[in-house]
């Protein structure tokens, strides 16, 4: 079984990129958002908020209300960006090799392609577009107020997310998932619930994304700045004799690679919000000097405190998949139904029709060209396999060194298992039938997408 992501098993079947129309707007909030290049010398903040995705959005949006806020974004606006703004502009974004392109590419040590955001809006702007709330298991178990993440998740809502318009594949998707046995039918919810639904989407009626950048419209304009193209290279610490270190500002860099300083306002409250992602905020602690002190010593850096805790854990959902050629048009469509199993611990998702009319050779299968297939698959949820994250170098802009160690525990090599079973069931489905050849069976389908190359991992020849 190969372990793959969405864009990397289209990409490998296509060989091609597509050109999509220019589509533009402007940002809703043109008056505080500005390239780094304008920064002016040392400013004063009550907040520093490093990265501007889904999480420092929404932050940096919310602190304004009371206090005087700086963004930092690695990236640029992604309202004039086709590629983000369009549906149909998934795929080609998310193939462009450059290290500069907004959804920046790195291959893990385990040789799996990923992708870190680099535009205001992080993950939001190159993601599938799915949306979903947590359970409500997950809020008790990570003591969060109910009340208070639901107004939030509402907050959310207005700004980014729209029900999906479901047909034809995403359709079929639906009601085979229910006739294997992926019950109750939950409809159209928000909520986390057992069962097969219709999620939220951030694609509105026109196929136009909508991402966390929305959220800073909530933002006020008279104490936020957003500074764009602004890599921050490292924290700023004060280190006293028998104290402990405290932050007090970030140096940052523009994109003509001039430095800028940002500092906090000396009051009790004003704080450094490192919210760069996943890869990037471990990255960023050790280039500011807290890590392991071995592996900071190893690059030269000065040692402001030894957390060799810094970079552990790192974990990916892995996402398993079958390519299911359709001998009927489907739509273009990214996640819109999920099947949620926690009793295995996985969701059943799909998506269809990324490939443009060029289509591709299916030979196993038939022996002419195609432009109409999909694909379904599963993605645990909360593996138990976790790995590392280090340093390549001191540049902030290379990605570190990551493995995640995927199947590492046998556990969930056996959830993956069970819900490829599931899967199987629903391609096999009467509810499924329409977009599958006649006489096509699910082992062969398995074939079809182990051909596809999924693992970019360096080969070691010795010689």
């Amino acid at each position: 079984m190969a372990l793959l992501r969405w864009e990397q098993i289209i990409a490998a079947t296509l060989g091609i990129f597509f050109i999509i129309s220019s589509f533009a707007d402007k940002a809703p909030y043109s008056s505080f958002a500005k390239d780094a290049t304008s920064a002016a010398g040392a400013e004063y903040y009550d907040y520093i908020v490093i990265g501007g995705g889904t999480a420092g959005c929404a932050l940096a949006a919310t602190l304004s209300a009371s206090a005087k806020v700086l963004l930092l974004e690695r990236g640029g606006l992604p309202y004039n960006n086709p590629g983000v703004t369009k549906k149909m502009g998934f795929l080609p974004t998310l193939m462009v090799p450059s290290p500069s392109s907004i959804a920046q590419p790195f291959i893990s040590t385990d040789g799996v392609l990923n992708h870190r955001a680099r535009v205001l809006g992080g993950g939001s702007a190159i993601n599938a577009g799915f949306y979903s709330r947590a359970s409500r298991e997950y809020v008790e178990e990570v003591g969060w107020d109910p009340r208070l993440v639901k107004e939030s998740y509402e907050w959310v809502e207005r700004k980014v997310v729209f029900r999906p318009q479901v047909v034809g594949w995403q359709a079929a998707v639906r009601d085979g998932l229910l006739e294997a046995g992926v019950s109750p039918d939950n409809g159209f919810t928000y909520e986390h619930l057992q069962g097969t639904k219709i999620g939220g989407t951030i694609f509105d009626e026109n196929e136009y994304r909508h991402t966390a950048a929305d959220l800073l419209e909530y933002a006020d304009q008279t104490m936020i700045t957003v500074y764009l193209h602004a890599s921050v290279h490292r924290v700023l610490f004060k280190t006293l004799p028998g104290k402990k270190p405290k932050t007090y500002g970030v140096m940052f860099i523009d994109s003509k690679g001039s430095n800028h300083i940002a500092l906090l306002n000396t009051n009790a409250k004003s704080e450094i919000i490192l919210s760069a992602g996943a890869v990037g905020s471990p990255q960023l602690l050790m280039l500011s000097g807290i890590g392991s002190a071995q592996h900071l010593k190893a690059h030269g850096i000065n040692v402001i405190m030894d957390q060799p805790m810094v970079g552990q854990g790192m974990s990916d959902n892995p996402l398993n998949v079958v390519l299911i050629p359709s001998p009927e048009p489907v739509e273009t469509s990214l996640v819109e139904i999920v099947g949620i199993l926690d009793d295995v611990g996985c969701y059943i998702e799909a998506a269809s029709g990324l490939v443009g009319p060029t289509g591709i050779s299916i030979f196993p299968i038939i022996n002419q060209t195609i432009s109409q297939f999909g694909f379904i698959g599963e993605k645990l949820a909360r593996p138990f396999s976790t790995g590392y994250l280090e340093l390549q170098s001191n540049d902030p802009n290379e990605n570190p060194k990551v493995t995640f160690n995927y199947f590492k525990d046998p556990r969930d090599l056996q959830r993956c298992v069970q819900s490829m079973e599931i899967v199987k069931r629903v391609v096999e489905s009467n509810a499924f039938s329409k977009f599958r050849y006649p006489f096509t069976s699910f082992e062969s389908l398995l074939r079809l997408t182990l051909a596809i190359p999924s693992n970019l991992r360096r080969r070691h020849v010795i010689t």
